[in-house]
């Protein structure tokens, strides 16, 4: 009886273990390539985080005409032309000799002692006004720097401003604090040019001293770079770096026209701007469209003085590939309807 049973079933339990098994390789293998999907990222920028330099000059004197060319040197000495005050300069007023005489000298170490009170007094004013402007409580070898990340979930029709940052990122010169800041400005312009496609955003900014300010700006850089696959495009330092991926190759291993690339299945492009200044920045925390407004403004009005680094980062870098909603969730969780 139970051979029987046996030879009834087996063929039954074998297909439903090969169907089971089946469905279970297909489901692994898919979710595989869907995590293994490539997700192609452009980079640029550059900067130095160094501390300001105090530079010294000496205030200029004016000396009247006639004096020496050189003077005696320091803040605390006044100055004596030819040799110190003589009778000839008090006594044509008072006479030569007897009382008259003595009141002279009296007059003249008066004056002189006025005259050198002066001069130490505008030495000192002077030296008070550099070590104000560079020195004491002006001059920080370890300021306070502002370290910001604009991060934006735009909408896959951005085709065009995937394209103004992809021309940005292979003619800028990112070797210069004027590169920089023209770096900065373009994209924060291209972002500017197309709020119809802000879909999502997030807005972050802290302030830290400088000896750690480098640390927190890579260690941003860094996170939003390990959600790429491969770094298709990169330009820091001057440092130009351009890969092609298989989607961009024609058969041939040429490359492809972007119009022959299919549309793969998505519908987000992210872009990443990253800054560090010496600037104050005051950026909103919420993600309304004037929220991400104020901040793209105020980050793109840094000046090439106060910019101590950059970083714009965009994905997908590939013309024609967008992220899928799947993706955005996974890779970019702190992003906020706008």
């Amino acid at each position: 009886m139970f051979n029987g049973l046996s030879a009834r079933f087996k063929p039954q339990f074998l297909l439903k273990s090969c169907v089971i098994f089946g469905l279970a390789v297909l489901l692994v293998f898919s979710q595989a390539d869907g995590a293994m999907a490539a997700r192609s990222g452009g980079r640029m920028g550059g900067g130095s985080f160094r501390a300001p330099s105090r530079t010294y000059s000496a205030p200029s004197r004016a000396y009247p005409s006639g004096g020496p060319s050189s003077y005696s040197g320091g803040y605390g000495r006044g100055y004596y032309p030819g040799g110190g005050f003589g009778f000839p300069f008090i006594l044509p007023f008072f006479g030569f000799g007897g009382a008259g005489g003595l009141f002279g000298i009296f007059i003249a170490i008066a004056i002189a002692n006025f005259l050198i009170r002066s001069f130490r007094n505008a030495g000192i004013e002077n030296t008070s006004s550099y070590d104000g402007a560079y020195g004491g409580e002006a001059y920080n070898a370890n300021p306070m720097v502002s370290v910001a990340r604009l991060q934006i979930g735009l909408l896959a029709q951005a085709r065009d401003l995937q394209e103004n940052l992809n021309q940005i990122g292979k003619t800028a010169d990112t070797s210069t604090s004027a590169g920089l800041t023209k770096v900065l400005q373009e994209t924060t312009l291209s972002l500017l040019r197309h709020p119809e496609y802000w879909a999502y955003a997030d807005i972050e900014s802290d302030k830290t001293r400088l000896n750690a300010a480098e640390q927190a700006f890579n260690q941003l850089a860094i996170a939003e770079r390990s959600k790429f696959t491969g770094e298709t495009l990169s330009n820091v330092n001057s440092q130009l770096l351009e890969t092609k991926t298989k989607a961009e190759l024609d058969s041939s291993g040429e490359l492809a026209p972007a119009s022959a690339i299919p549309d793969a299945p998505g519908e987000y492009i992210v872009a990443t701007v990253l800054v560090a200044s010496q600037s104050k920045l005051d950026l909103p925390s919420g993600s309304s469209v004037e929220d991400v407004r104020k901040a793209i403004n105020q980050i793109g009005a840094i000046s090439s003085d106060q910019l101590m680094a950059v970083e714009v980062l965009w994905t997908p870098q590939v013309s024609g590939e967008t992220l899928t909603a799947d993706e955005l969730i996974a890779e970019y969780p702190n992003l906020k309807l706008v």
